[in-house]
């Protein structure tokens, strides 16, 4: 168990809980870009053929994070699930935060900024109790955010979603292992939102990571195409 904490801890540190501003502050304004109204669409919407060709063909699900600008914390989230002629239905679209220095097709560890790209959706976990995730959930007191962080931090982790950069599929996002090194950072998460840009994860409220993990479903082959908005579209 101490062995499992320390782990933990060390991930939190060089992943999402990195730098945690002991000042707790706000965030800047809510996101301006988001996917086209239409509900149902041929396409993702704002997403260009550089992203869109690295989207897997038995993707069914596709959690797409459009990020206000590249230096931006401010995004916007939206829930697209495949439809019969190979159209994509919005089912859902909400608010949340990606890294405190907004966003970068390089990604290292420490440099506060979230990864463009496509990745997969695998494992799920948290401080807390399952709340009928559909992903393999990893429940652990481990997760829980040091308390030396400022307060309103304190409950990030407490429902997590791990974002496949740089880590073994198939095991809990608190794992240490990371395929591409150190230097590229890790425990890169969908978690819970506490006002403000992250270290590098999404963030949104309670209530979405609840429904998200009751919805996201892998036997559709769910992934996330997140980035700014300049580098979705091209």
């Amino acid at each position: 168990m101490a062995a499992a904490a320390a782990a933990a801890a060390l991930l939190l540190l060089t992943g999402c809980g990195a730098g945690v501003s002991a000042s707790g502050s706000s965030g800047g304004p809510a996101a301006t870009t988001s996917p086209s109204p239409r509900t149902v669409t041929r396409e993702i919407p704002g997403v260009g053929a550089a992203l869109r060709s690295r989207i897997p063909a038995g993707a069914r699900q596709i959690v797409a994070v459009y990020g206000d600008s590249v230096t931006s914390a401010d995004s916007t989230v939206a829930l697209f699930t495949r439809q019969g002629g190979g159209l994509w239905k919005r089912e859902r679209t909400w608010q949340g935060h990606n890294g405190k220095r907004g966003w970068t097709t390089d990604h290292h560890a420490g440099d506060n900024k979230s990864p463009v790209g496509v990745f997969t959706l695998s494992d799920a976990g948290g401080v807390l109790a399952d709340p009928g995730s559909r992903l393999p959930y990893h429940r652990s007191s481990a997760f829980k955010a040091p308390r030396s962080w400022a307060r309103s931090h304190w409950h990030d982790f407490d429902l997590v979603i791990a974002i496949d950069y740089n880590r073994v599929r198939g095991t809990s996002p608190i794992d240490p292992t990371r395929p591409l090194g150190e230097s590229k950072g890790g425990s890169i998460w969908l978690h819970m939102d506490h006002g403000s840009g992250t270290s590098a994860c999404v963030s949104q409220s309670k209530a979405d990571m609840e429904y998200l993990l009751r919805t996201i479903d892998p036997a559709k082959h769910p992934v996330i195409v997140m980035g700014d908005k300049a580098d979705l579209e091209a």
